[in-house]
């Protein structure tokens, strides 16, 4: 491999930057890719652009790359019949029945929004038009309900253990651990990333907060107050973005409540045997000393239950069980909506297909990332060996505090650029490359911190930027003012943010235990809102912060 020095940073630096100035993800990852193959081949603008349509093929082609579109589609396809079904939406007038406040009608869309758990876009779209007439009633403003349906999309998704981002997450963490030439599990480093994902467990905790006690500070405390008070769940002059279902059209009028609990239920149950069996499968491979799934005579021949349970999540195939979860999941929706007549066969492909249109974007986002990531690997312009030289060369020991660089990084550019996802593409590998090279190659409690951090960081972005598709879809889908939705929703997110940012110090300095991190983190949350909703409400007139609790009359 030639050394491309200074050059190998042009590729994401170029996708970074057009990212913020265009804001369209698609064209600044093209562009990287492209401007990497072009340094690549030599500047040679045929041989590459030809070599950038090659490293995009190879992207598509990759058998865990393959699974992974896949299973999105399939996930698309799957939730495009869920909702088509209406059975969400029974779900929901199931439950709110039995709303008779506003603190009741708060506390349901945060519970809404972390049981609809396996895709951002689709939590959006639910919850905001599942609880905007229910909210509407029980006077809690569209800003509040927006900030709701936005803090538990992205921030839920990401850390779900079946969801539409996951395997977009593991492809990442893999990438990252081949750039180093180190062999782990994908999936293993991603569970014990979890507990350092600070922003997000606390972002979705936060919520909770504020929907029970009704104490609030900043914006939202107006908004909410003019809401009890008045009436009004949008301000005087507001402008709420127009909601819309064109994509799958209104679901069924007689939706079950298991219409949603079947297959959803059917997704989680075969993802977490698929990835029991696998792990089992892999390990009978590995003391055979077989290949995984090709060498083997008969793979299900393998008595997994002779496997322990953690021990087989360890060594899993997480492309291929969340493949067969989601299929699973389309199977037992089809057969329920079919067998029982609520859907023609024509209704049952259309929604097949609009579903799976649904992840179109997020696919062509994928494919790009992954060209990106092979463009700059160690075969290619070797991106992430230069910075490691750059941030080692120095000899200071930066390993304890890269959780804490890489998410002040990743909340930079996923703020400027609203996408988390995008944002993902660029830090990760690198992150889990400069943990590795700060550890000399062992895998611990600093690599998990940083791809815990960096993740963290990106959702930030994708939780509060004002340029963020799903800050955009929660202020379209809860009917609120965009502009109102971002300056209510922002105090709280830089709060979160600001505790995370304690949190990794306190890593740096030397405690490592992500477990107790996150209770010293929910005291400094408890405590930040309290004495935050205190001041400002003594300061603007409104005792404490605190909202009145609206009864709804009959």
């Amino acid at each position: 491999m030639s050394d491309f020095g200074v050059l190998s940073l042009l590729p994401p630096l170029v996708a970074i930057i057009l990212a913020i100035w265009t804001k369209r993800v698609i064209l600044a990852l093209f562009s990287g890719v492209w401007i990497g193959a072009l340094i690549f081949m030599g500047w040679n603008p045929i041989s590459g652009t030809t070599y950038t349509l090659e490293v995009l093929v190879g992207s598509v082609t990759s058998d865990w790359n393959a699974r992974i579109l896949i299973f999105d589609f399939l996930i698309g396809a799957g939730v495009g019949l869920i909702y088509k079904s209406g059975g969400v939406h029974a779900l929901a007038r199931s439950l709110a029945r039995r709303i008779r406040t506003s603190r009741g009608a708060s506390v349901l869309g945060w519970f809404l929004g972390v049981l609809i758990f396996f895709d951002d876009y689709t939590n959006t779209i639910v919850v905001g038009n599942t609880m905007r007439p229910i909210t509407d009633r029980a006077r809690v403003s569209r800003e509040m309900l927006a900030y709701i349906d936005d803090s538990t999309a992205a921030p839920v998704a990401g850390i779900a253990l079946i969801s539409t981002w996951i395997g977009y997450e593991l492809s990442l963490i893999k990438q990252g651990f081949e750039g180093a030439n180190v062999v782990y599990r994908p999936y293993d480093a991603w569970f014990s990333s979890v507990p350092f994902r600070f922003y997000s467990i606390l972002a979705i905790i936060m919520v909770f907060l504020v929907a029970y006690f009704h104490r609030h500070y900043g914006p939202m405390l107006h908004a909410e107050y003019r809401a009890r008070t008045t009436g009004k769940v949008l301000r005087d002059g507001a402008k709420p973005l127009m909601t819309t279902e064109t994509d799958l059209g209104q679901p069924k009028p007689n939706g079950s409540i298991w219409d949603f609990i079947v297959p959803i239920l059917s997704l989680v149950v075969v993802s977490i045997l698929g990835l029991w069996y696998t792990g089992a499968a892999n390990l009978y491979a590995y003391s055979q000393d077989l290949e995984w799934w090709t060498d083997l005579e008969s793979p299900f021949s393998v008595n997994f239950l002779k496997y322990g349970f953690v021990q087989s999540f360890r060594e899993a195939d997480a492309a291929t069980a969340l493949l067969w979860g989601s299929f699973a999941m389309v199977v037992v929706a089809s057969v329920m909506l079919l067998g029982r007549r609520k859907m023609t066969v024509e209704e049952w492909e259309d929604t097949i297909v609009r579903g799976m249109k649904q992840m179109l974007f997020a696919n062509t986002i994928l494919v790009l990332a992954w060209g990106l990531g092979t463009i700059t690997d160690g075969d290619h312009l070797g991106t992430g060996r230069y910075i490691i030289d750059l941030a080692t060369g120095s000899g200071a020991n930066l390993g304890p505090w890269m959780p804490l660089i890489m998410f002040l990084s990743a909340m930079f550019v996923a703020f400027t650029t609203g996408t988390s996802w995008g944002t993902f593409t660029i830090m990760v590998p690198l992150g889990v490359q400069l943990g590795l090279a700060f550890t000399g190659g062992h895998v611990n409690e600093i690599v998990f911190a940083t791809i815990g951090a960096t993740f963290a960081g990106s959702i930030f972005g994708d939780h509060c930027s004002p340029i963020s598709d799903t800050t955009i879809m929660s202020s379209m889908f809860s009917g609120s003012d965009h502009i109102d939705h971002v300056t209510t929703q922002i105090p709280y997110a830089v709060t979160v943010a600001a505790i995370g940012s304690i949190l990794y110090v306190l890593f740096g300095l030397g405690l490592r235990n992500g477990v107790i991190l996150l209770l010293i983190g929910f005291v400094l949350l408890i405590a930040a809102w309290y004495a935050l909703s205190e001041w400002y409400g003594n300061r603007h007139g409104i005792p404490h912060g605190k909202v009145p609790i609206y009864v709804i009359e009959e």
